[in-house]
């Protein structure tokens, strides 16, 4: 390491630590490395040490960009280039180090491209842009360098798709490049590995691997409360006075929750009682970006007792002043809540404080088998999927607007990025047609053909306005479309009329299950659909006691197949109780003894009467969107079986469906055979015919539409509502779906709802698993596993005083039925 360097970490009372020195070690041997490091590490700093070095000592030409930083957030990279700045300045390094994401001002990134600084930190979405100039092989000629940061978050994700797309040209445009990625402590390395250099057709190739020592281990505890813990529900109220307490006795605290809507509503009732009148801030990827800078400036200074924050704050800000993690609900991952650990202390040898705070009963049990995930260093697997051809669709036209490209020279180029490494030509071709003509059942539309075929056999993009469109609606990310809520009143003949507040807003795909004179409860309300006009949903007020439509919690992360196993363990193992809050062992020792308890691979399955309804209610642990799609093939099977199912529930851990025939009778009398109600076959014809009757196809549809750019969200000067964008794609569903089954869309459509939305291998392991292993009570009332769920029938997430009021009102009930002796 050069002098000057030396003196510096000398000057910080510091040391480079070995992993440093290894990185630095790997760069002048022309290595591309993945290192793993903990939080506290100096993980970015060594990989921007080799760039620094090489900069200091003039390695970089005139107007050259040396080295490129790729971040999953627009904070991290405004943080780095913050934390980055320091050093090179108190060393004198002449080094221009520039941020460019899509907060950065349309002057500053034109001038970017003309002179560029020696280090440029940006975005995925950055990078597809910036590639899809024709200046690109000016821009990115000289590039020595590329940094990765948290790899681990993007890889496996469509981002992670286009960012490996960006890779691949960058790689062809700068054959020399290395590549560096820094990561937390992950699964399977090798799959980022083979993120960082060029996949050889039919081999696997993979970079170096740097691992730093582990640091200090993680103080995490389970916040037990004092006061009454709900048997449902999210908000976690009931412990705002604890975690306010915990805030007041540190210097920062971050409180992460999983959902913006949550932070919103925590951020506001921690103000109602915030008596000292502490500096606390609100921070998620909703707000407006000045309001987020200001929150990331005041954090960095030293100025904010605490910032209620979504996973927009996951990854990476280096704040050393955070003494506190709070993590508000179960953390669903083990991974995740290691990675937010690690936004407390950034000191190596001192370990890092977090609390979880569980927001119901199911979620102690959750929590408990997080805290022995980290004890044991287990990490969450990921999902293995193949690089998403929506994606590739969009890869496609962007480098038809860099110039013109050789179908079998491209194919090369993608086949090299680590995702689409087994793409097949055929798939390739089918692609590259779908962006040239729109596909067979569309090609009579000139609309939909964006690139063209010139005389020497390359394709070039069709004309300048389709490249305008290409920047306008680049990326991967497509927000939920929300539509208002307004109250109107009931005209003649029954219509509704104009008029009315607005209740607040619903997400666009739950109205869609919808017809008119369905009812549902929002607002603490019982409501009746009755149209939607433009971007609200009307509706008018209902004397129905009994809602029809059920909703279910949006934007919640799935439970780790991981923790749920745990959840599972722990319920089988009564010698394992006393390490649980006394009010959870207690619930958990009055099921045992109204019911039984779900063991370790098998599934437990009661039924009971309730309210002139019968239930049946199932506890699998696998997470709600594995559990939704199992409610809605049983309900199929139910109403095949003429036992006259209403609905279903579902919630993470179990699953209830309802309904006016005897399900216990059924079973009793041998007209349902509860093995061949879970049988793995209901994975081929239900589904199937559920998927074709189901608004979820078109709305997975739409966003793959988006992505592949066949439905554009912005034109210049102007952009789509949401409901233009649902009647375009909707239309061009039902056009494919009859004359091109296997369009590279619908594909694209079926692989996104396998892998995520349905949850279907999740699931088919699930019925494998308790194939002869259904464990099946008939019960008389409601058992004390069961309250949870049933607290969600019918109910739209309401959050406030009212709706804490109404769910404490309906457990109290179903709490003495469940609990109650002598019944």
């Amino acid at each position: 390491m050069p002098a000057r360097f030396l003196r510096w970490f000398e000057a910080r009372g510091w040391a480079p630590r070995a992993h440093q020195l290894e990185l630095l070690a790997k760069a002048r041997a022309g290595r591309s490395t993945l290192l793993i490091a903990p939080t506290g590490a100096g993980k970015t700093l060594a990989g921007f040490l080799p760039s620094l070095v090489e900069l200091s000592e003039g390695r970089n030409g005139p107007s050259r960009l040396h080295t490129l930083y790729i971040s999953p957030l627009k904070a991290l990279a405004v943080d780095v280039a913050r934390n980055l700045e320091r050093p090179a300045a108190e060393m004198g390094l002449p080094i221009r180090i520039e941020t460019r994401t899509g907060d950065t001002p349309a002057s500053r990134r034109q001038r970017q491209r003309r002179d560029p600084p020696d280090i440029l930190l940006t975005t995925p979405e950055q990078i597809a842009l910036l590639l899809a100039s024709a200046d690109a092989p000016h821009l990115f000629g000289g590039l020595t360098r590329i940094v990765l940061d948290e790899l681990h978050a993007l890889a496996g994700s469509k981002r992670g798709d286009l960012l490996a797309l960006g890779l691949a040209r960058l790689r062809a445009l700068a054959p020399h490049v290395q590549t560096v990625g820094l990561s937390a402590t992950v699964a399977d390395p090798d799959t980022l590995r083979r993120w960082l250099v060029p996949q050889p057709s039919g081999e696997h190739a993979m970079g170096d691997l740097v691992v730093a020592p582990a640091g200090a281990a993680a103080d995490l505890s389970m916040l037990d409360t004092a006061r009454h813990l709900p048997w449902a529900g999210h908000s976690a109220l009931h412990a705002l006075g604890e975690m306010y307490r915990l805030i007041t006795q540190q210097t920062t605290t971050l409180v992460f929750v999983n959902t913006r809507m949550q932070a919103e509503l925590l951020f506001q009732e921690l103000w109602k009682i915030n008596e000292l009148n502490l500096p606390i801030a609100l921070h998620h990827g909703s707000l407006d970006v000045s309001q987020r800078r200001r929150v990331e400036a005041a954090m960095a200074e030293g100025r904010l007792k605490a910032v209620v924050c979504t996973s927009s704050l996951d990854l990476g800000i280096d704040w050393g002043n955070v003494d506190l993690v709070i993590n508000v609900g179960a953390p669903k991952g083990s991974s995740r809540l290691m990675q937010r650990i690690g936004r407390a202390n950034h000191r190596l040898d001192e370990p890092s404080r977090a609390v979880m705070v569980p927001a119901n009963r199911f979620e102690v049990l959750e929590c408990r088998a997080a805290l022995e995930a980290v004890a044991a260093g287990a990490q969450d697997a990921k999902v293995e999927r193949s690089g998403a051809l929506d994606v590739l669709a969009q890869h496609v036209l962007g480098m038809a607007c860099a110039g013109p490209f050789h179908l079998d020279e491209l194919h090369r180029e993608v086949t090299t990025a680590e995702p689409y490494a087994l793409l097949s030509y055929e798939d390739f071709e089918a692609v590259v047609d779908f962006v040239a003509t729109g596909g067979y059942a569309l090609r009579a539309y000139e609309r939909f053909a964006r690139i063209r075929r010139m005389k020497d056999g390359r394709w070039r993009v069709a004309n300048p306005a389709v490249a305008q469109q290409y920047r306008l609606n680049v990326g991967t990310i497509v927000e939920a479309s929300m539509l208002k809520v307004r109250l109107v009143k009931a005209g003649r003949g029954g219509r509704a009329r104009m008029g009315g507040r607005v209740l607040g807003e619903v997400e666009e795909y739950f109205v869609e299950t919808m017809s008119p004179g369905d009812t549902f409860v929002f607002a603490g309300e019982v409501l009746e659909y009755q149209a939607i006009v433009e971007e609200e949903v009307q509706v008018v007020r209902s004397s129905s006691t009994d809602p029809k439509v059920p909703s279910y919690a949006g934007g919640k992360f799935p439970l780790s197949t991981y923790l749920a196993a745990g959840v599972r363990s722990m319920l089988a193992s009564p010698d394992r109780w006393p390490t649980l809050p006394e009010q959870v062992a207690d619930w958990l020792g009055m099921q045992r003894l109204r019911s039984r308890l779900p063991g370790r691979e098998d599934l437990l399955v009661e039924t009971f009467p309730r309210g002139g309804r019968h239930y049946l209610v199932a506890y699998p642990f696998e997470g709600r969107l594995a559990h939704q799609t199992l409610g809605m093939l049983l309900t199929r099977r139910l109403e095949r079986a003429r036992l006259r199912p209403l609905g279903f529930v579902a919630n993470d851990y179990a699953l209830a469906v309802y309904g006016i025939s005897d399900i216990s009778l059924a079973v009793a009398q041998g007209r349902l055979d509860l093995a061949e109600l879970f049988d793995a076959d209901m994975l081929g014809d239900d589904l199937e015919a559920w998927l074709a009757e189901s608004a979820l196809m078109k709305r997975t549809f739409r966003q793959c539409a988006i992505i592949a750019g066949l439905i554009e969200r912005r034109f210049p000067g102007k952009e789509k509502n949401a409901r233009q964008v649902t009647m375009s794609s909707d239309l061009v569903y039902d056009v494919l779906r009859s004359h091109e089954p296997g369009h590279v869309l619908l594909r694209a459509a079926r692989q996104d709802a396998a892998t995520g939305l349905l949850d279907i291998r999740r699931l088919s392991d699930m019925l494998n698993r308790i194939a002869g292993r259904i464990d099946h009570v008939p019960l008389d009332r409601v058992s004390p596993l069961a309250v949870p769920v049933m607290l969600e029938i019918g109910r739209e997430a309401v959050f406030g005083e009212a709706a804490e009021a109404l769910l404490a009102e309906t457990e109290a009930e179903l709490i003495e039925e469940a609990m109650g002796a002598g019944r």
